[in-house]
């Protein structure tokens, strides 16, 4: 194969979306977007991708403006970005089906300009394209013989941050300006023969008009005409929008306003030449704020004014000024772009987090606030705002007391039928056809005087007939429970059965379920303590009778009680599986055995106990559980899903096996203070089709898209402690109801549209990614996935500036296309998360008493049951590990947690391979042990010093405290690896962390335990260290003769002052695993189960301890853990650890050292350096890989390894070793110019390319045989690499990611081809494709 078939070739781009445009009179409407290099095309009605197509090289397309009308023989576009502009023909063909086949051809390219580009304009009449420069100048462009005419310099020379031009001529053309002076200039061109009758106040008549029409464009010179300076704006002009007709304009600042204005006389008079420029003026018409941050984009129609802002919000804006709507439906650093379509009330907005999102504006979202003209002719909303009072409480005015009639529960069963209880008892039945003039009808009133406490209704079908009955339980404050059953409901109501029995005491009945699993058989009530009672309503129900039946006919067969003794708020139960579980008030689950013997038809009436079986204490933290639901599955566990007043949704399972309950991960809504329920919306054949949360923000109702994460309801209605009911039909979108009680009366809010006669837009187009820069990411290894043979897929893990960990799929067939991308989760409090670690394969500790049987190959790696881990560290020290559990997605299965983690619907572009699914569950989260200020009050410093003796010496251990409590370390690096004792089940996963405050510390997580030990200190770090990596060497790699030489650790770090660290961690790896087989402290200490939300919400068993409580003790060389007797201990201190005496906490700062750090626990063992080179780097060492040499040195015995890494300096590094026996010795300091052999390790080789980027060195990756690198200047750079360490540049390429970070590299051995993912304001993938035959070699 030829050498330039091994080149590198460029993957899409995932990243922000920087232009938009809408492509008229094509046969179906499509849009197009500019993301990095990319240009996107998008069928607006199938919601899929048509074609992309690579516009420029490392250049960003920021603006696309199409040619209208068409020629015949295509669609012309203009494609700028920075200094470039392109011409592109761009054909669109109907296939058979309704499918668009798109193709792009280059027309023309234009000449590199000197400044960037701004805007471009055709100018049809004249065949010109006229193109805006950032140095307040324009270019003109003939389109046909494809030269510059000319180009124009508006007198006031400054620099720009945008321009908008209006006009389809030059005598027409309209330039707004937006300096960086906060001044918007607006000016014209005109023929300089024309000039001065232009700007001349008294001569201005027919000639003049007939001499400008006669003017040919060869035979002149143009020059820039005034028409007006605005100098409204406080900040820089970031986007200026014509209005159609070109008579107003909008423009959006860093002052954090839009303003509008309007030109005192129409463009065709300035083309006409009817009116004196110096006569025309520009009158500032509205001006608007509502962003909380910078705005970037606008639109402009004729009824409605449209802004996106850094905040991440898009505001709808009337004529009038007032703001319609605000929705914040992206994430990260903000709204590039927006796009409307007035014609099809179609609003497309995009920004950093790569999401394109459309929203038809004739939805529920904006059916009862936008002006009617907005809506095109023949287009109904279909929606309903009114209020309504039932006939008892209409009237009630003034204050309230315990005997006022008022209303006290709502229940929605049809968009048309609302059930009210009242206070006093009744229970109306609504029927809201005619929303004027509502049917009330009384259907009952339970005991006299007794308020309706609570209310359920369950509706079936009846036994007779094919109509529908509702069987309505209510509670009231008598402590009884009335069933009534009512036939036709949708009509004249009827009351078939009712009956009513004592259920509880005065005022201790609070609650009625209704479970659909259990039908309408049995019912269960709760009380303020916690207990729940089942009742047998069966025979009750089947009774002719009518009135109140005896209270024999409701039988309670069942009591359970809550170990938490807080109020059952909410439950489910699944026959299946014989399990209930139950959610209460302070945030606690548990689950209780329900044997299907308890629903059978001939169940017991004796009352039965039922026992506690488990129960997760904080499942909310100490919000309310408002749902609770069961997912059964056909592995060995079922899934359960409960929503919470403290906003979030988590995911717990419940093992068949081993019947307990255990935390699996949580998706926290940041739009919603409190989530009510779960709606699953199942389309034909039990298909999952959308799921939403319903919940309260402050004071509004709001419907959240959970697929599509974008709002599509918000009502204000004074908070969730209202009486409140909704509804939702089959397309959400357009059929909702809700309903609230407000100043006595029934506020109904209805949307309902026949869901066939409504196109349904899907609200993301393109994949949403992280909104901020990406710092890490790392491969998940095929080899994990639950099919890795047939999957075609590749899946990466990313860590976020603003805390969040994503897991992003690559389709690497022919399409490689990005496929999809969910949340993982986020780092407590949102903090950065600065690197991502891995573990793809566990490693079994290596006994010489067991190498005689067994042998290294087998038990060295284990290949079954692997536990693959992958870790996440940032600041304020956050290490979160998550564990991954692949498996198979099951096609008629309900939603599933990892349904409702994805952030983008799956569209066509996505992949169609379905047989691998990836998914982690939250491990752990450590976190260092925190300070309290009343731990550090003034009068434990003052008695530190009294009784100390030495007062200097303590005062100075305090103010290092201090300070500590003060700095805000993070984590910068991290690696770990998997290490399994032989004789035991324990797996423990060692992760090594570089803190900000130069310390390097070793931490233990004991698997499946998930307790964390401060393991080793590694010593000393003169300067911060940015990047960790790992050798692990199997015991049979470096084995001669009969000589067993063990397995071991190397730790391998690179620091900011240039120096590369070798660190042996062999004995102290050993020592850690024999004490914890021989100690077990797994056996008396219980984990954390839940992370923390960083909302109050501080679920879960905090069971973190100080770690010098449980760290590993240094003593005759060899680590020791802390006894039973101090385990226990501090077990108890994690049950109470904010009641620490006095006394103790001065002593533990009398036993400070005098050097405080943020990672150090003050008994943990240090390690000295194997190695350290100093000077490999100018500076800081950015980046750094570790590789096993394809091809050993002859004359070095044992397996050899190669570090290149990559610095601020520009240069590449690379020098290979190998490492001899167990050292023996202290730790040396050496540099690659004069290379040591110490016995522990041999330089082989070294070799350095100064100059190996434009910029700073951010990645680097090699296996020893190829070597790739990225930087700053954008660039991706592949190396050969040599037996000794020489390598040579084989190609490079150009990519779209700005400011690149990480870099990783998968490589497929079947197919030969390498993966480069590279990262950092978004993410870009390029492949290498090998020949099985290299024959470029290297010395």
């Amino acid at each position: 194969m030829a050498a330039g078939d091994r080149r590198l070739r460029l993957g899409s781009y995932l990243g922000d979306v920087s232009a938009l445009s809408f492509l008229p009179s094509s046969p179906r409407p499509l849009l197009l977007a500019g993301t990095g290099s990319e240009l996107l095309v998008y069928d607006l009605d199938a919601a899929r991708l048509v074609a992309s197509f690579r516009v420029f090289d490392g250049v960003r397309v920021h603006g696309i403006q199409p040619r209208a009308p068409p020629p015949a023989d295509g669609l012309t576009l203009a494609v700028f970005g920075e200094r470039r502009v392109k011409l592109l023909s761009l054909r669109v063909d109907a296939e058979d089906g309704g499918a668009v086949a798109v193709r792009l051809e280059l027309e023309q390219r234009l000449p590199g300009f000197d400044h960037w580009v701004l805007d471009a304009c055709f100018l049809e009449v004249d065949g010109l394209l006229a193109i805006g420069l950032g140095d307040n100048s324009v270019a003109l462009w003939d389109l046909t013989d494809r030269v510059f005419v000319t180009r124009v310099n508006s007198p006031e020379k400054c620099l720009l941050y945008s321009m908008r031009m209006w006009g389809d001529s030059v005598q027409s053309l309209l330039v707004a300006s937006g300096t960086i002076l906060n001044e918007i200039l607006i000016w014209k061109l005109v023929p300089e023969t024309l000039s001065s009758s232009l700007l001349s106040s008294d001569e201005l008549g027919a000639t003049g008009v007939e001499n400008r029409e006669n003017v040919h464009l060869s035979d002149n010179k143009y020059t820039a005409v005034h028409i007006g300076r605005l100098k409204e704006h406080e900040g820089s002009i970031f986007r200026i929008a014509w209005s159609s007709d070109g008579s107003k304009f909008m423009s959006v600042s860093d002052d954090r306003s839009a303003r509008m204005w309007m030109l005192s006389c129409q463009p065709q008079d300035l083309t006409n030449q009817t009116a004196k420029i110096d006569d025309v003026d520009i009158i500032p018409k509205l001006t608007l704020f509502g962003h909380s941050a910078r705005i970037w984009d606008c639109c402009i129609s004729d009824s409605i004014v449209i802004t996106a802002g850094e905040d991440c919000t898009c505001c709808i804006w009337g004529m009038d000024g007032k703001l319609i709507k605000t929705f914040k439906e992206h994430i990260g650093r903000g709204l590039w772009r927006c796009l409307y379509d007035p014609s099809s009330l179609v609003l497309i907005t995009a920004g950093f987090d790569s999401a394109i999102k459309v929203h038809h504006l004739c939805n529920s979202s904006f059916h009862d606030i936008l002006e009617e003209n907005v809506a095109p002719d023949g287009l109904k909303y279909d929606s309903e705002v009114f209020e309504i009072s039932s006939p008892i409480v209409s009237g009630q005015h003034g204050a309230l007391d315990s005997k006022s009639e008022y209303v006290r529960c709502l229940h929605f069963v049809q968009e048309n039928v609302l059930y009210v209880a009242t206070n006093n008892g009744y229970l109306h039945h609504a029927e809201l056809s005619d929303t004027k003039d509502p049917r009330w009808t009384e259907v009952i009133q339970v005991t006299e005087k007794a308020p309706i406490i609570c209310m359920d209704v369950m509706t079936v079908c009846s036994d007779i007939s094919l109509d529908k009955e509702d069987i309505i339980a209510l509670g009231d404050g008598r402590g009884n429970v009335t069933i009534v059953r009512l036939s036709s409901p949708s009509l004249e109501p009827k009351i078939d059965l009712s009956f009513t029995w004592p259920a509880e005491k005065d005022r201790q009945l609070l609650g009625l379920y209704w479970c659909k699993s259990l039908e309408c058989s049995h019912i269960f009530t709760a009380d303020p303590r916690g207990t729940l009672k089942l009742w047998n309503i069966r025979n009750a129900l089947l009774s002719n009778g009518h009135g109140i039946t005896t209270t024999q006919e409701a039988s309670l067969i069942a009591m359970l009680e809550s170990p938490f003794g807080a109020r059952i708020m909410c439950l489910d139960v699944s026959l299946q599986d014989e399990i209930l579980i139950t959610g209460d008030k302070k945030g606690n689950i548990a689950a209780f055995p329900f044997h299907k013997t308890l629903a059978s038809h001939d169940s017991s009436e004796a009352q039965q106990k039922i026992p506690l079986r488990d129960c997760f204490k904080g499942a909310h933290g100490i919000s309310s559980v408002t749902s609770v639901q069961i997912i059964t599955s056909a592995s060995d566990h079922i899934e359960i899903h409960t929503t919470g007043g403290d906003g979030c949704i988590c995911f717990f399972k419940y093992g068949r096996n081993v019947k307990n309950v255990e935390f699996v991960g949580m998706r926290q809504l940041k739009e919603l203070g409190t989530i009510q329920s779960i709606y699953a919306n199942h389309a034909s054949g039990n298909q999952l089709v959308g799921t939403y949360a319903i919940g309260f923000t402050s004071a509004d109702f709001i419907i959240w898209d959970l697929e599509n994460d974008t709002k599509l309801v918000q009502i204000s209605c004074g908070g969730w402690r209202r009486p409140y009911s909704y509804y939702l039909g089959t397309v959400p979108e357009y059929q909702n109801c809700f309903a609230f009680v407000k100043d006595h009366s029934i506020h109904v809010h209805r949307h309902w549209a026949p869901a066939q006669d409504r196109k349904l837009l899907p609200q993301v187009f393109h994949t949403q990614f992280h909104g901020r820069e990406v710092h890490s990411l790392c491969f998940i290894d095929p080899a994990s996935y639950s099919h890795p043979e047939k999957s075609t897929d590749l899946w990466i893990a990313t860590g976020c500036e603003d805390g969040t960990v994503r897991l992003t799929g690559y389709s690497a067939s022919s399409a490689g296309r990005w496929c999809s991308s969910k949340l993982l989760g986020e780092h407590v409090g949102g903090s950065a998360v600065r690197d991502t670690c891995f573990i793809p394969k566990t490693y079994t500790l290596a006994d010489k008493s067991l190498n005689s049987s067994v042998s290294s190959a087998d038990i060295w790696v284990e290949n079954k049951d692997t536990t693959y881990i992958l870790i996440s560290v940032g600041s304020k020290q956050v290490l979160t590990a998550w564990i991954l559990e692949p498996r198979i997605s099951e096609n008629n299965k309900h939603v599933c947690s990892s349904d409702l983690d994805l952030d983008t619907k799956q569209s066509s572009e996505c992949s169609d391979n379905s047989d691998s699914v990836v998914t982690f569950q939250w491990l752990s989260t450590h976190m260092p042990p925190k300070l309290g200020t009343k731990r550090l009050k003034a009068d434990h410093v003052k008695l530190n010093f009294e009784e100390g003796g030495k007062g200097n010496s303590s005062a100075q251990h305090n103010l290092a405290i201090m300070k500590q409590m003060e700095n805000d370390w993070r984590y910068l690096s991290v690696t770990a690896f998997l290490l399994k004792h032989p004789a035991t089940e324990l797996t423990v996963c060692f992760v090594v962390v570089a803190c900000s405050d130069a310390t390097v510390i070793v931490r233990a997580l004991l698997l499946p335990s998930r307790l964390w030990f401060d393991v080793a200190l590694l010593v000393p770090q003169a300067s911060p260290v940015l990047v960790l990596r790992h050798i692990v060497v199997a015991s049979g790699a470096h084995c001669e003769g009969d000589v067993y030489n063990g397995d071991r650790y190397i730790i391998v770090s690179g620091s900011t002052d240039g120096s590369i660290t070798l660190w042996d961690l062999t004995d102290t790896i050993h020592g850690f695993m024999q004490l914890v087989s021989e100690t077990k402290p797994h056996m008396v200490v219980d984990c954390q189960k839940r992370p923390k939300t960083g909302r109050g919400s501080q679920g879960g068993r905090r069971r973190w301890r100080p770690l010098a409580n449980s760290s590993v003790k240094k003593g005759n060389e060899q680590a020791l853990l802390p006894s039973e007797n101090n385990l226990s201990s501090s077990r108890a201190a994690a049950e109470s650890p904010h009641e620490t005496s006095g006394a103790a906490e001065i002593e533990a700062i009398k036993n400070t050292k005098d050097t405080v750090s943020s990672t150090q626990s003050c008994d943990v063992p240090e390690v000295q350096p194997l190695q350290m080179f100093s000077g490999v780097h100018q500076s800081g060492v950015n980046c750094l890989h570790v590789s096993e040499m394809e091809q050993r040195s002859s004359s070095a015995p044992g397996m050899s390894y190669c570090i290149v890494s990559g610095g601020d300096d520009q240069a590449v590094q690379c020098f290979v070793f190998t490492l001899g026996p167990l050292p023996g010795c202290s730790a040396n300091t050496a540099s690659l110019s004069s290379p040591c052999d110490n016995g522990e390790l041999k330089i082989l080789g070294q070799h350095t390319v100064p100059s190996a980027h434009g910029s700073a060195v951010k990645g680097i990756w090699t296996d020893g045989a190829w070597a790739f690198s990225t930087g700053l200047d954008q660039r991706i750079r592949c190396w050969k690499m040599g037996q000794s360490g020489k390598f040579a540049e084989h190609s490079h390429v150009i990519i779209s990611v700005p400011e690149p970070e990480t870099l990783d590299v998968f490589h497929d051995r079947g197919s030969g081809k390498y993966r480069i993912a590279v990262a950092g304001r978004g993410m870009q993938m390029v492949e290498l494709s090998l020949p099985e035959d290299d024959s470029m070699k290297i010395v």
